[in-house]
This record gives structure tokens, C-alpha cells and sequence, in this order.
């Protein structure tokens, strides 16, 4: 029997899994989608040959529901393949968190604690790790978190200007997407040579969406910061915020806590601005001004978050696009890239509508790159870690 690692990416629209060898190339076997939608859903997996083994709509919104289903669709394969771990990103970690972990009830615990500051995700995951160990009890479970790779950054860039008792109680920034800026950390070499490598500005850009300035790989600054609410306007979450229209809203407009939460996170960003989708490729279709204004403003604040990162990081050497934005829309990235013309950066057309890994002209001063991120090849990575040092119990 081949054993294989299953990773679990349990987003806020979606669930990604992939399942891999566990041979030392980690070889990829499946890779799928679980597409949320308001209240029919879709299940689609990719074999190792890209062929679709399966594409199914589901009539649930509920992400138990879509679990049992790639579970359901895992256990067809049992007669060929036996998993040995499941590994899961959990978005926030906090202070204790600080590398991959294996699962026990007391981990649990400490993600649940974190709910408050990432509920479109922590609670999404601590399904998955529940209907995980109820089908698997026995399979060994590790949670890596987005929050790990930012610890690199200095102790200037996670302060906020907040009272000293705050700072020493964790209020700090953490930052997040850290298992993507991870992968494209790792293959900035190969796709963009050494000498453009320094110093990279990368965007994450999805329905939740960040950038992260890299030194060397290493995280230096990032756009989120104590929550995954931070920074960029993102599908459906506000990004920054002055903290006055937050007392404002409570104060003056009589805003619960809970309406509050809501507003911020489920009703605002391109959604909220546009007030038909927080899907660009929706937005993009619709030739209203909402629409346009809400595709404006996504572009703007990115190329201000750009200008704030440059400033961190000293210089640039590249920028480079990632997620489902950032790699598929090029409307997008040329619309943001207009906005950085001051930075000498200039696009080639032809290679950005193409989704080429280079799409600057030769005459930008500043590399502009497309590469795809990889969450779950990480995922597997450290799976396979832990497996070596004798966790695993199949």
C-alpha cells in the first residue's frame, strides 16, 4: 500500500486538498476544490495528469458537508493508497505557535482561543481537524500556521503605538499568508534569479489578500497584522481602518459588538464598496460605477501598501503576484502597476496578459513577477517532516 499525505486548506470561500506521495519528492496525486458558494457548492478534483477525476455540485453551503464529501471520495481510493497524516493551515497561531505542530486536545484548545481574531478561518479549521480525527482517530494530524514565518520580523515592525502593558500582553502584529509567502520564498531563485531575489515585495492577492516584504526570504513586514482583518481591501473584509469610524459606529450609531464584527469582515471590502460581489471577476463583468470604484480602490490600496513595504525593505528588486487575483487577472496587476509608474516599474502587455512568470518591460526598473503559490506543497513538507522524526503511526 502507497502511503499519502492529505493537506487541508479550509479557506474562507473554499477548500483546497491536495494529496500527496509521501516518497521523497513528494510527489502530487490529487489536487481538488471545494467552491462555497450561497447554497449550491462544487467539488472538483485534479489527477496527477490534470485530468478531472470528479466534478460535482453539492446542494449544501456547509463546510461539514464538503468535508464529508472529500473524505467520502478519499475512501475510494483505500484499496490502493493508506493516508498517514493529514496536515491542516490554521491561519492564526499567536504567541505559542511558532512552527508546525502536531494536534493534541490541548492545541486544540489554544486555536479555539484564537477565534475571536481570525473567525472567517479558525473555526473553519477546527471542523476540519474535528471530522478528521472522528473518521480517522488514529491518523496523526499537524497544524501549521500562517502566523510562523513572520517571526523573522524585527521588533520595530510588530509594535503598535499602544500602551506598553497591551504590546506585553501579545497585541502586537503577527501577520498572515505566511505558508504561501513560504513556498514563493522557496522558489524565488529558480523563477527570478538571485540578483532579483534581495529584496521582493510580494502580493497574495485573493478574496483575503496582503502583501509581505522579503529580505533574503525572510519576512521584514507585512500588510495584516494583529488580525487577518488588516491592511489591503480584500472580498468581503475592509482592510485598514481608521480606529475612529470603529468607536464612531459603536458610539454614535449604536452598533452592537457582533453587528460590528460582521460589518467588518462579511459586508465590507469589494462587496461593500460595490454592493454587487466580492468576486473581481464579477465586478469586472459589471459596468457600473459601484463596480468600477470597488475594482479602483482594490488596485489604489495595494500600490499604497507597495509604496509602505518599499520603505521597510530599502529598495526593491521585484514585485511579484500570487493567489487566485494575482495570478489570473491581469487587468489587475496592470491596473496596480499603473499606479507604481513613480517606481519605474513598467509592464510588457503581451506578457502580462499571457500570466508569464517575468511580465515587467526591459525598461522597468523594478522586476515585476507572476508565481503561483503552493500552500499545500508546504503543508506536505512539513507533514513529512514530522512523519521522519517517528510521529507517524500507520
Amino acid at each position: 500500500m502507497n502511503k499519502i499525505i492529505l493537506t487541508i486548506n479550509a479557506g474562507s470561500s473554499s477548500i483546497k486538498f491536495s494529496v500527496y506521495a509521501n516518497t521523497p519528492n513528494l510527489n502530487l496525486i490529487y489536487h481538488g476544490i471545494c467552491e462555497v458558494g450561497a447554497k449550491i457548492s462544487r467539488i472538483k478534483v485534479i489527477d496527477e495528469n490534470n485530468i478531472c477525476n470528479r466534478d460535482q455540485t453539492i446542494e449544501s453551503n456547509c463546510y461539514s458537508d464538503l468535508l464529508m464529501c472529500i473524505f467520502k471520495w478519499l475512501n475510494e481510493l483505500s484499496e490502493k493508497y493508506v493516508l498517514s497524516m493529514v496536515s491542516h493551515r490554521i491561519v492564526h497561531g499567536g504567541k505559542n505557535f511558532l512552527k508546525p505542530t502536531i494536534i493534541t486536545p490541548s492545541v486544540i484548545k489554544q486555536i479555539s482561543a484564537l477565534i475571536p481574531l481570525a473567525p472567517l478561518h479558525q473555526n473553519y479549521s477546527l471542523n476540519a481537524i474535528e471530522i478528521t480525527t472522528n473518521l480517522h482517530p488514529n491518523i496523526p494530524q499537524i497544524a501549521c500556521f500562517d502566523t510562523s514565518f513572520h517571526q523573522t520580523q524585527d521588533h520595530l515592525a510588530k509594535l503598535f503605538a499602544l500602551p506598553k502593558e497591551l504590546t506585553d500582553d501579545n497585541i502586537i502584529h503577527y501577520g498572515f499568508h505566511g505558508i504561501s509567502y513560504e513556498y514563493i520564498a522557496s522558489i524565488l531563485h529558480s523563477k527570478i534569479g538571485i540578483l532579483n531575489s534581495e529584496r521582493v515585495i510580494a502580493a497574495h492577492l485573493g478574496s483575503g489578500a496582503s502583501m509581505c516584504a522579503l529580505h533574503n526570504g525572510k519576512s521584514i513586514a507585512t500588510s495584516m497584522g494583529f488580525t487577518a482583518l488588516d491592511g489591503l481591501m480584500m472580498g468581503s473584509r475592509c482592510g485598514r481602518l481608521d480606529p475612529g469610524v470603529i468607536l464612531y459606529l459603536l458610539q454614535e450609531k449604536n452598533y452592537s459588538v457582533d453587528k460590528l464584527q460582521h460589518l467588518l469582515y462579511y459586508e465590507s471590502g469589494l462587496l461593500g464598496v460595490s454592493g454587487i460581489s466580492k468576486d473581481l471577476r464579477e465586478l469586472f463583468k459589471n459596468n457600473s460605477l459601484q463596480a468600477s470604484e470597488a475594482i479602483e480602490l482594490f488596485c489604489y490600496r495595494a500600490a499604497l501598501e507597495f509604496g509602505s513595504l518599499y520603505v521597510a525593505l530599502g529598495g526593491c528588486n521585484a514585485l511579484v503576484f500570487s493567489a487566485g487575483i494575482g495570478e489570473n487577472m491581469p487587468q489587475v496587476r496592470q491596473k496596480i502597476c499603473d499606479y507604481l509608474y513613480c517606481f519605474g516599474i513598467e509592464l510588457d502587455k503581451s506578457l502580462n496578459k499571457n500570466n508569464e512568470t517575468v511580465i515587467s518591460s526591459k525598461n522597468s526598473k523594478i522586476l515585476v513577477s507572476v508565481i503561483p503559490t503552493n500552500e499545500e506543497y508546504i503543508l506536505a513538507k512539513h507533514a513529512q517532516y514530522l512523519i521522519k522524526l517517528g510521529y507517524s503511526k500507520v
